[in-house]
């Protein structure tokens, strides 16, 4: 009980910390403090006319914007704690042997990746490739959480069905298997795997718009204004490694590049779309309650994360649409891979319990 609360409450600050992230890279804070981990040498952000002064002679070519500054290291206590917590968490799960080893060790793995993206955000002065990096590390880490939440919640499930059920007979068995999503259909279980993986290219796609600053470089639609067409440049557009510069902040491609990738970025929301809505469809043709409910999770999700992003494009990118735009893709990716989540899982209880009853069936 106690790893269960103590996931849920990770699973919860992974969300405040990817939403902090977002807001302090859309708020143009992610060099608020220039140094890592602590801010213009302190490991505060500098208030006083000593430390400004301090900070100031520390830091001569840079001024101190204590706004921008607070907005990176309540990111920073955050991302922190929450590193704490999920060490906590693979401790424990390893030590009571609920769940296997590998996700528990995984998520610390990330965690400490991370830490370094973090470091390196800073240090490498937004690079593109470091800070789209980054964010999909957030969405990992958040991804493995709940897949070992789930385990963890299955494990004490079965652990208490194992206490308190006795025997089950064909009729218990039949009555659940009508509640689990099992089809027997692999086409649903493919373009599930398939809207997975190309959900997750999107979002580093998103990620690479963001962090190159292209979001406002279309302000038409559905693709983009004017001879878009003649501006496109994919050879400098996906370029990850860039030329060194002092810094990357507020983007160094041209307008071509950036164009480019917010292009690819509405066609691949446009595909992604159309696939997400091939499994909404499946879903709803079983006859399982669970994929019915998951069906309508994720046509309300989807409906919400299209509106969002024709609302950064109508209203010029709101600081507040554009965050909700990032957390919804979180919750998009979280809902798709939960629909994964039910659809592989395997049951050795009751498939074992299966096959027994039905060797007595037929015996008689």
């Amino acid at each position: 009980m106690l790893l269960k609360r103590m996931l849920q409450l990770s699973l919860l600050l992974t969300f405040i910390v990817i939403l902090l992230g977002a807001y302090t890279r859309l708020a143009d804070a992610g060099l608020g403090c220039p140094d890592w981990p602590g801010c213009y040498g302190q490991l505060s952000v500098p208030n006083s006319e000593l430390e400004i002064a301090q900070a100031n002679h520390l830091f001569p070519a840079l001024t101190v914007e204590t706004d921008k500054a607070w907005l990176e290291m309540i990111h920073r206590y955050f991302a922190g704690s929450l590193g704490v917590l999920v060490f906590a968490i693979s401790v424990i799960a390893i030590v009571q042997k609920q769940v296997g080893r590998l996700l528990p060790v995984l998520v610390s793995v990330v965690v400490v990746f991370q830490a370094l993206l973090g470091m390196w955000t800073v240090t490498m002065k937004l690079m593109p490739l470091v800070v789209m990096g980054h964010l999909l590390g957030g969405f990992t880490l958040f991804s493995l959480l709940a897949l070992l939440y789930w385990q963890v919640r299955a494990s004490e499930c079965s652990h208490s069905a194992l206490e308190q059920e006795p025997e089950p007979n064909v009729g218990h068995l039949v009555h659940n298997t009508k509640q689990r999503i099992s089809p027997n259909s692999s086409v649903i279980k493919i373009i599930a795997v398939l809207a997975l993986i190309l959900l997750v290219m999107q979002i580093a796609l998103g990620g690479w718009t963001s962090s190159n600053y292209a979001a406002l470089m279309c302000t038409e639609l559905p693709i983009c204004q004017g001879q878009w067409r003649d501006y496109l440049d994919f050879s400098t557009a996906f370029q990850l490694i860039q030329p060194s510069q002092e810094s990357y902040e507020f983007g160094t491609l041209d307008y071509g590049a950036r164009m480019t990738i917010h292009v690819m970025h509405r066609f691949g929301a446009m595909v992604v779309s159309l696939v997400l809505i091939s499994l909404i469809w499946q879903l709803f043709k079983q006859e399982s309650l669970p994929c019915q409910h998951q069906a309508k999770w994720l046509t309300g999700l989807l409906a919400l994360q299209l509106m969002l992003g024709i609302s950064n494009v109508v209203f010029s990118l709101p600081i507040v649409v554009a965050v909700a735009h990032n957390l919804g893709a979180a919750l998009l990716l979280l809902n798709v891979l939960y629909i994964n989540h039910l659809l592989w899982q395997s049951t050795p209880k009751t498939s074992a319990l299966g096959m027994r009853v039905g060797k007595e069936a037929y015996h008689e």
